[in-house]
């Protein structure tokens, strides 16, 4: 359903996905006992006014606490997010998003769309109701970041900051400036309604967009994540691979192993892992650490995703076996 909230000339959608930002608590004083994805995003919208010339349209795509997010509403998320963008006037998109997985959603849909306008998820980390929610004024800066000219991409905004898709990460659990960009640094600021680019947007991918593969897949290929640590095992590495033998319908078909250090891993991990991709499965390693990336020497056994971490390896992952038909 769409809905639009003021006239203009030039058209910014927003795609309301659920989340903190439109969650409701009991009270005002309630930051954290509250009820994810209860306010639908037109009212999110309400009070916003639009910059001069642009008219906002509201869609609600899911209403969903975050952790919960699902393939399936990535395909729906990634169609809408097409088709809008092939509107001529429609200068860009936001993207309402719980803190939770938005940095798996940016990434997501910057592997499978990159666009040439800018895709921009926002958030908050206090609800609705709060005293004093920031999810207001985390949306006025996405609309402004998404009418900027010459912004493309896939981006997140969040208390001010714009980061990339491939570096953004959910570095704290509740203060409102709660989202980083590692070593890479964000990519602009937005101050009063302007925006000052530090760094390029987001630009398309080496390799081909994914769009037609990913929307009409009716299954996503199972990509599990495990950690290495002090005293880890491979039995569970183990025990997907003796479920793959037996041939169950949704047995893994990949794995990515959040690793210590430069891509480090404990011995009996390890030993685990190659017997896996001795097997059939693919295996990735990537870091623990929230900067740096892996610098991987010529006789690795087992590849890397360079600076992803490992919840976007996961992603990478799964959308290259996905491309493969596996």
């Amino acid at each position: 359903m769409r809905e639009i909230i003021q006239g203009g000339t030039r058209r910014v959608v927003v795609l309301g996905t659920g989340g903190t930002i439109a969650g409701r608590a009991s009270h005002s004083g309630d930051n954290i006992g509250y009820t994810a994805g209860q306010v639908g995003v037109a009212d999110l919208l309400g009070g916003i006014d639009a910059p001069e010339g642009t008219t906002l349209i509201a869609e609600q795509v899911s209403q969903i606490d975050s952790k919960d997010m699902s393939f399936e509403i990535w395909q729906k998320l990634a169609q809408r997010c097409a088709h809008w963008l092939a509107k001529a006037d429609v200068a860009g998109i936001v993207i309402t998003h719980g803190t939770d997985t938005l940095e798996e959603t940016a990434y997501f849909l910057q592997a499978v769309l990159a666009p040439s306008k800018p895709v921009v998820l926002t958030c908050a980390m206090r609800p609705a109701t709060a005293l004093a929610p920031d999810g207001p004024q985390n949306v006025r800066d996405a609309i402004a970041v998404a009418g900027t000219p010459g912004a493309q991409g896939v981006v997140a905004v969040c208390a001010g900051t714009v980061h990339s898709a491939f570096d953004v990460q959910k570095t704290h659990t509740y203060r409102l400036d709660a989202f980083g960009s590692g070593d890479g640094g964000p990519l602009a600021y937005v101050e009063e309604g302007s925006v000052r680019v530090l760094r390029n947007w987001p630009g398309p991918q080496a390799a081909a967009p994914l769009f037609d593969r990913v929307v009409s897949a009716t299954s996503w290929p199972r990509v599990e994540i495990l950690v290495s640590h002090a005293g880890a095992r491979g039995a569970i590495v183990d025990a997907l691979v003796v479920e793959r033998k037996r041939g169950a319908v949704d047995a893994v078909q990949g794995l990515v192993l959040a690793a210590t250090g430069n891509g480090t891993l404990h011995h009996e991990l390890e030993a685990a892992a190659l017997r896996a991709q001795a097997e059939g499965i693919a295996v990735v390693r990537a870091t623990r650490c929230t900067q740096g990336r892996i610098l991987g020497k010529p006789n690795d056994a087992l590849r890397d995703p360079g600076s992803l971490t490992p919840v976007k390896a996961r992603i990478a992952l799964a959308l290259e076996l996905l491309s493969a038909g596996a």
